[in-house]
């Protein structure tokens, strides 16, 4: 009975060969209404009937022939067929099920064409069992071939997209720039599965820091798009406002924040979906049938919307799809919020840097300047350079640049506590190395304020005092780099620039280590440039070239101070600087002969009167006559005072800028103080009448004793 089911089986093969198509559509349809959601991808659908078809003529086939499984392979365009369904991602077990559903379908129709052609029931029951055992050992043997296709095609889909994902963390977020990191998002999702991506963000989170969407509808800003097609066309109208309706799709996601995937249909579509979120027609013009909404959230909070849209070229989009666009969209959204807060922290480090620096050149009889702040270019951010120009007593002047380690808000302020406490050091007219002393102890109380684990506060400064009465430059410096000396200019067309040798002293912060104040002479018309570190140090060069390179731009400087520091800027910087730079050209001047005068005295009471002479008869040389009555007054008290409490030697020396000071030195430490006198005093009331007398007074010490100084405003009308 064996051998007749067989060769039943195989007259049944034979005949049913010319009606195999007949069989292949009948299958189809069954398995169209039971797996209706595999037939949704075009192109499996398109494949399935001609995969069915061999399929239906392999099984035939080897029924007639009685083939050993061994020799059977499953048909090419089944095996397309799986691999299709993988690279879809449509689960393992659906491909197992139309395996099972196919040949369950093909094992009926024979069973009914059995009992259409014999009536004998020992032979349908043979031909079952056999049909039966056949039909499951073929199904095993050809489903086994078919899920290793489909492994191996899942497996390089998988690969694809994890090369995808890599290639978002290196092309998202390239940069700090809210809008171009936007551009990357769009511009990666058009590379590889979207015909067009629009990134919308809100209005409220491009606007201002900390500030986040309210409940209800939210003006947004169409911040980037890109067409897969590399076209540009669409993308003339980033930056208009939208505003999608309450209750709308893409609302309804900003506010949950669960992403959405929807279909289009061209005499249907969404409402919302019109002008200003389509831009020029650009969805009607690419037949978009398919979109994601993906919402941009960033620590908890939304700050936008990315849509992905799909045209007729491409398939709807699937769950696996979904998803990439949800990975590539959280992590751009990661980068956008870190974008704003960066560019935030930037814009108010920036502002309250250029805030905390001198506002515009001081008018000074000492020097003539010029100046520059240059914040970097990197995402480091702002950082703690600065540059100040101080005016000293005796018509001298002190000139200031120094670098805080460190970047952002925390520097900037760091930078503006010792920028402070170098005004109010100066004021007290300390020499430099003293200064820098009092500078490095001060650093040292804000490091100590500062909490643990934040980082430790360090900088450098260059304190430099230039006195145009005797030409000479002092200066020290606490870490920081020297500054470039010009000579004035002659005959010649280059000038000589040298950098002096003068002692570094240590970074402030270190605390306990000695600075030293060097001293040189300047002949009128020389340039002193001073500097951060942030001009000479460069990524291509070395320190050495770069100074040889300000050595040639300083030889060549043209005679405008501004000039020169665009010239300085241009030639040693990239448009980008990876750090701050600030840099302070000062030209000096030398106070004219007439306009400063001394007098020696001894230590005498009687020679008080010769000093008040002295004064009298240069206010009249100097045309200043109606200031002579107070200048009198204050050189009798300051010159009674060294002659009491002061040593020997005892000078007054007056000056002649804007100003007209009175100075009185002698070799004594000791520094007088302001008092109020009590009524019946003798004295004690000398000092109280100077300081109301004068604009400013004060004190400076240096190594030979002290001088005491006062200054008087020259009337407008006087002055002209």
């Amino acid at each position: 009975m064996g051998a007749d089911a067989y060769a039943f089986l195989r007259d049944l093969a034979r005949g049913l060969q010319p009606r195999s198509d007949q069989l292949a559509e009948v299958v189809l349809q069954r398995l169209r209404g039971e797996l209706p959601e595999v037939w949704r991808y075009e192109d499996i659908a398109a494949l399935a009937p001609a995969a069915l078809s061999e399929e239906v003529d392999t099984v035939l086939d080897f029924l007639e022939r009685g083939r050993d499984l061994s020799e059977v392979t499953t048909p090419p365009a089944a095996i397309d067929f799986a691999c299709r369904l993988a690279e879809h991602g449509v689960q393992i077990s659906e491909l197992l099920r139309v395996y099972r559903l196919v040949h369950a379908g093909l094992l009926h129709l024979l069973y009914e064409e059995t009992g259409r052609l014999t009536k004998d029931p020992e032979l349908i029951n043979a031909v079952t069992i056999a049909l039966s055992a056949m039909g499951f050992e073929y199904v095993d043997h050809t489903a086994q071939q078919a899920v290793v296709a489909y492994q191996r095609a899942r497996d390089r889909w998988l690969q694809r997209r994890l090369i995808m994902i890599n290639e978002v963390g290196t092309r998202i977020g390239t940069t700090l720039d809210t809008a171009r990191t936007a551009q990357e998002l769009a511009d990666v999702g058009t590379a590889h599965f979207a015909d067009l991506v629009t990134v919308d963000l809100l209005d409220a989170v491009l606007q201002e820091e900390g500030t986040y969407p309210a409940l209800g509808p939210q003006a947004l800003r169409r911040i980037a798009q890109s067409v897969s097609d590399g076209s540009r066309d669409s993308a003339v109208d980033t930056g208009k406002s939208l505003a999608y309706p309450e209750g709308s799709e893409p609302a309804l996601v900003l506010a949950t924040g669960q992403p959405l995937r929807l279909g289009i249909t061209a005499s249907n579509p969404p409402t919302w979906l019109e002008e200003p979120a389509d831009p020029g027609g650009a969805l009607s013009a690419h037949g978009i049938h398919s979109l994601l909404l993906v919402p941009l959230w960033g620590r908890g909070n939304a700050l936008g919307l990315a849509q992905f849209f799909r045209g007729q070229s491409a398939d709807p989009f699937d769950d696996d799809d979904l998803l990439l666009a949800q990975e590539i969209s959280s992590r751009a959204a990661v980068n956008i919020d870190n974008a704003r807060r960066y560019t935030h922290e930037r814009s108010t480090a920036l502002t309250l840097q250029r805030s905390l620096l001198p506002q515009h050149a001081p008018e000074e009889s000492a020097v003539e300047t010029a100046s520059r702040y240059l914040p970097s270019g990197s995402r480091a951010g702002v950082g703690g350079d600065w540059y100040d120009v101080i005016p000293l007593s005796g018509a001298r002047v002190a000139l200031v640049v120094g670098d805080v380690v460190g970047r952002g808000l925390q520097a900037a302020a760091t930078m503006g506590s010792l920028r402070t406490a170098v005004r109010t050091l100066a004021d007290i007219d300390l020499p430099p190395d003293e200064l820098l002393t009092h500078l490095d102890d001060v650093v040292i109380r804000l490091q100590r304020a500062e909490e643990r684990g934040t980082d430790e506060i360090s900088a450098t400064c260059l304190y430099a005092v230039y006195d145009p009465v005797s030409r000479v430059c002092s200066l020290a410096s606490a870490g920081h780099v020297l500054p470039a000396v010009v000579a004035p200019r002659d005959a010649s067309a280059s000038r000589a620039v040298v950098f002096p040798k003068l002692p570094i002293g240590p970074p402030l912060g270190l605390g306990g280590l000695p600075f030293e104040t060097a001293q040189f002479e300047l002949p009128q018309g020389s340039l002193l440039v001073l500097y951060t570190d942030g001009l000479i140090e460069s990524r291509v060069r070395d320190v050495d070239a770069a100074l040889a390179l300000l050595r040639g731009v300083l030889a060549q400087a043209p005679a405008s101070l501004e000039k020169t520091c665009d010239a300085l800027l241009h030639a040693l910087l990239p448009s980008r600087p990876v750090d701050d730079v600030a840099l302070l050209v000062a030209r000096t001047r030398t106070l004219d002969t007439d306009r400063v005068a001394t007098l020696d005295l001894p230590s005498d009471p009687a020679v008080v009167f010769e000093a008040r002479t002295f004064a009298s008869d240069l206010l009249a040389a100097w045309g200043l006559e109606e200031l002579a009555f107070t200048t009198e007054l204050v050189v009798s008290e300051l010159v009674t005072n060294a002659i009491r409490y002061g040593k020997s030697p005892i000078q007054l020396r007056m000056i002649l800028q804007s100003t007209v000071t009175c100075e009185v030195s002698d070799a004594s430490s000791t520094a007088p103080h302001l008092r109020r006198a009590r009524a019946f005093d003798e004295g004690g009331r000398g000092l109280f009448l100077v300081a109301q007398l004068t604009q400013r007074w004060g004190t400076r010490h240096d190594r030979e004793g002290k001088v005491i100084w006062a200054e008087q405003l020259i009337p407008c009308a006087l002055a002209e």
